[in-house]
This record gives C-alpha cells, structure tokens and sequence, in this order.
C-alpha cells in the first residue's frame, strides 16, 4: 500500500518556524494546514508507516487539534485526534 509524503514546516511553541521544511510519511491522513505531530527517529517512522525495513526517517503520527500552553511547567500540553 502507497503512503502519501507530506512537506511539514516544524514550530516552534509560539507557531514562528523552526528551521526548514521536511519532507515526512503520513500515517494518519493529515490534512493541508494540520498542526502534526512528527516523529524523527528511523524505527518510530519506519514502524508507523508499517515499513520496519524501510529507509524512513520522518513520519506524522499525530493530528494536533488543540494546543494549551502550561504557564507553571512552561511546557506545551497537545491534545491529540
């Protein structure tokens, strides 16, 4: 089964970007202007696609729908779809 490659632009928390775009697989049918969350690790992408033997270093593993800033831990909070 064809897998559809997507061009995403990493970002930073505050949405400015983040060095270039990469080209990543898409394991969850992501959509043009989805937030995403991206793995960059060989295996994780390799097996999120369903291609362990592959040469894959980037796959989208997550649509993100809301993003909530926690001002204590100063960290990102993603909700997933």
């Amino acid at each position: 089964m064809g897998r559809k490659a997507l061009i995403v632009q990493p970002l930073d928390l505050d949405g400015t970007d983040r060095g270039d775009a990469v080209i990543a697989f898409d394991a969850v049918d992501a959509g043009v202007g989805d937030r995403v969350l991206l793995v960059t690790e060989g295996f994780s992408a390799m097996t999120s696609v369903g291609r362990p033997e592959s040469p894959i270093d980037m796959a989208v593993v997550g649509v993100i729908d809301v993003l909530d800033l926690d001002p204590l831990l100063g960290a990102a909070l993603p909700h997933l779809k």
